[in-house]
Order: structure tokens, then sequence, then C-alpha cells
């Protein structure tokens, strides 16, 4: 049996209500139902699958190539090496001095890139977006495993998880696809998930 008044359950045949002292005769009120409206509201978890997140990794490539170029290049230039590079004639040997001039070059740029794609998967995966540009597009945000946004420093170490990925690739990034949560070895790694917004 429950109270009328405060829904607390009490044993047959009491007159008053222990919990709220409510005076009942017959005493009972039916147990209250579960409020349809609030299991509809209950959110729904929906994984960033394989080819979404694939997807994704090709538009972030176009973002990030075209940023690397933008840092890239007046890079070359400013430090005196687009001039070097200008007056160089293919039919001349390179000196020692020429030779890692452009190792020099091509360290920069290696540099710039590594630097380019660090900052923005980190920056914008731990941003309010929670998303790269292509994932955003595509409606998936990096949580952790609580659906939490994830600080810089995790979206770092997921980012970085990717070596890992690599080192056996395509197998670390296809683990998307089989796995229960749709994690890749570098989401275990960080312990972040890879979740599609729903309405």
């Amino acid at each position: 049996m429950y109270c009328s008044k405060c829904g607390a359950l009490m044993a047959d045949g009491t007159v008053f209500c222990s919990a709220c002292g409510q005076a009942f005769s017959t005493a009972v009120s039916p147990a209250r139902p579960v409020n349809a409206q609030v299991v509809a509201a209950a959110p729904r978890v929906e994984y960033g699958g394989f080819w979404l997140r694939f997807l994704a990794y090709l538009i972030d490539g176009a973002v990030i190539t075209l940023g690397i170029f933008v840092v890239g290049i007046p890079l070359v230039f400013l430090t005196g090496l687009g001039t070097f590079l200008s007056e160089i004639h293919p039919d001349e040997d390179f000196n020692d001095a020429g030779f890692w001039l452009i190792m020099g070059v091509i360290f920069l740029f290696v540099a710039v890139s590594l630097a380019v794609t660090w900052l923005y998967h980190a920056l914008m995966e731990s941003s309010e977006w929670q998303a790269t540009v292509g994932k955003r597009i595509l409606e998936l945000v990096v949580t952790d495993m609580a659906g939490r946004r994830v600080s810089f420093w995790r979206a770092t170490g997921r980012h970085f998880a990717k070596i890992v990925s690599n080192m056996i690739y395509p197998f670390g990034h296809i683990l998307a696809g089989f796995t229960a949560q749709k994690q890749a070895l570098h989401d275990m790694i960080a312990g972040c998930l890879i979740l599609r917004r729903t309405p």
C-alpha cells in the first residue's frame, strides 16, 4: 500500500502515514506509473561508425593540407630559403652548404606539418565543437568514456596514439568498424569515444 499524499510505502491496515502523517482508512493508492515523457527524453547514444569517420578524415586531410601551405610557404620565404631555392639551377652541382640548406627546407616542412596536424586535432577536439571540421560537418563529436568534453591533453594523447594505430595500419583504424563502441585503437588507448549527435 502507498500513501495517497506522499507515495510512501505503508504496511497493510495502517491508519496514519509514518512519513507525512496523512490519515486514511482504506489506505491505499497504487504505485505511481513511470512518466513516459521522461523515458522518451532519455538521451540515445549513437556511435560514429567507420565510414563516417573515414569521410571526416578525408575532409580534415584537405583542411590540414591547406593549413600547412598557408603556414609553411610564408616561413620558407621569411627565412630566406625561398630566395636560395629560386636561384638553384638543375644542371649545377650542390655544394655541402646547398645540400644542408635543402635538408633544412625539408625538415622545416615536416616540422610545420606535424605541428599543424597536432594542433588542429587537439585544439578542435577539445574546443566547444568537440570536433574537427570534418567531424563537425558529419555531426560527430569526440568525448571521454562518460560522454564529456575532452581536455586538450587527452585530445593530444588521442592524436599521438594514432602513431600506434598507424604502426599496424590499417587494422588499428579498422577496429572502429567492429568494436561495440566503434572505437579505433587510438580511441581505446586515449579512453575516447566518437559519438554522433542525435536530435
